[in-house]
């Protein structure tokens, strides 16, 4: 039998003690740890169960749904969708997960757009679609994008855009689209405020330059009452471009350079101002299929005048090698004889010009209402000036009669004196 001295049993004891001591420490860690575990897959459950149950999280006071989905055509989309919400500002868009791929931002209230608006440090690298159309946006600042180099469509349709540097307050920004490096869609129908002034090719000229939208593919510019472009090169920095659409506006001829976007392939010109075309116009539109390109063009809807005028247009129909879209449905808008109005232009049987005499006698009947209008406004006026005097009589009366009177005086001393004069002997 073993027998320990006091001094050695109380060292036992301790050991005995601190190996329990340790023992306790370690499940009390443990404990803790499986604690932490628990409440971050508690939490990492909600948050997915939130998500797949479209909750986008705090910051967006369930406004917004974030979920998968199917969008254009595609399916199991990571959608972020903020339609028609109420928001002011743009501040929930720094809190969209990282995995989104398509943002829908739209029916909003948001009149400028700040510097940064998905944030400064966020990366949404997933990201290909941006819709911020109808959210009344009157100013983009330069610096309003950030991180979106792979962003492939941006849709601000519908909003009330001013890119001008003359309307009192500088809106021109030319960078505003810089940093989409891979955009291929532009979505800019019925964006721009209403009584854009004229230079607005020139303003989208420079954004186009500036932006460096090497990629571009499409771009809609529908509904903007466009007149003209007065720079014709508004979009000859666009070297990738396939689809124009300048439907809807109000553009009366082809007065911008088509022939420097080499892969163009549509050309939307539907619903304009259109009377007919130029031989030019007629021959740089055919020299699209001459290079073996296919090439569609959308006429419909314009205001064709069917009279001699429209003879190269006619033929052109005829034999062109260009897809003019719905070619049998394009119509007259009235033409000469005036049995043409309404009638298909394929369909024209005989065209007449208007015949001089007919220009002499309406130049006739112009000048002869002009002349009865200067009549009724002479006589007008002569009335207007005779109720003044007749109204202002007696101030006239009394202003004139000393005048007269002295008039008068010197008329009769003329008189007296001539009548004095002794007479001559002759």
């Amino acid at each position: 039998m073993v027998v320990f001295s006091n001094r050695t049993q109380n060292k036992l004891v301790y050991m005995v003690q601190g190996t329990a001591q340790s023992r306790e420490m370690v499940l009390l860690v443990k404990m803790e740890y499986v604690k932490n575990l628990l409440f971050s897959c508690v939490l990492l459950l909600s948050l997915e169960l939130s998500l797949a149950f479209g909750d986008c999280g705090p910051e967006f006071g369930g406004k917004c749904s974030c979920q998968k989905g199917e969008y254009d055509g595609k399916n199991e989309q990571y959608i972020v969708n903020c339609t028609d919400t109420g928001f002011n500002d743009t501040s929930v868009l720094q809190h969209i997960p990282p995995q989104t791929q398509v943002l829908i931002f739209s029916g909003n209230n948001i009149p400028e757009l700040p510097w940064n608006v998905f944030g400064t440090f966020n990366n949404y690298s997933q990201l290909r679609v941006v819709d911020m159309s109808n959210n009344k946006i009157r100013e983009i600042r330069g610096k309003s994008y950030h991180r979106v180099g792979n962003v492939q469509r941006l849709l601000l349709n519908h909003n009330d855009l001013s890119i001008s540097s003359a309307d009192g307050s500088n809106h021109h920004h030319p960078r505003v689209f810089s940093s989409f490096i891979n955009l291929m869609e532009l979505h800019l129908t019925d964006a721009f405020a209403d009584n854009t002034p004229d230079d607005l090719a020139t303003d989208l000229h420079d954004i186009f330059v500036n932006s460096n939208l090497t990629q571009l593919t499409k771009l809609h510019l529908e509904q903007n009452e466009i007149t003209r472009f007065r720079d014709p090169q508004v979009f000859c920095d666009l070297p990738k471009l396939m689809d124009l659409h300048l439907g809807d506006n109000l553009l009366r001829s082809l007065n911008f350079n088509i022939t420097c976007l080499k892969h163009l392939r549509f050309l939307d010109l539907e619903r304009n101002r259109m009377s007919g075309f130029s031989t030019e116009d007629l021959d740089i539109l055919d020299s699209f299929p001459a290079q073996n390109r296919t090439f569609v063009i959308d006429l419909s809807g314009n205001h064709f005048i069917c009279d001699c005028n429209i003879a190269d247009l006619y033929a052109w129909l005829q034999k062109t090698h260009v897809q003019v879209r719905n070619k049998e449905m394009l119509r007259c808008h009235r033409g000469l004889p005036e049995s043409n109005g309404g009638e298909p232009i394929m369909d024209l049987r005989q065209i007449q010009c208007a015949p001089k005499k007919t220009v002499a006698a309406g130049s006739d009947m112009q000048h002869k209402a002009t002349a009865i209008v200067l009549g009724v406004l002479t006589v007008i006026l002569f009335a207007l000036l005779a109720a003044v005097i007749y109204m202002n009589r007696v101030q006239i009366k009394y202003r004139l009669t000393p005048i007269l009177d002295t008039v008068s005086r010197k008329v009769q001393y003329t008189t007296i004196g001539k009548q004095d004069d002794p007479e001559m002997d002759v």
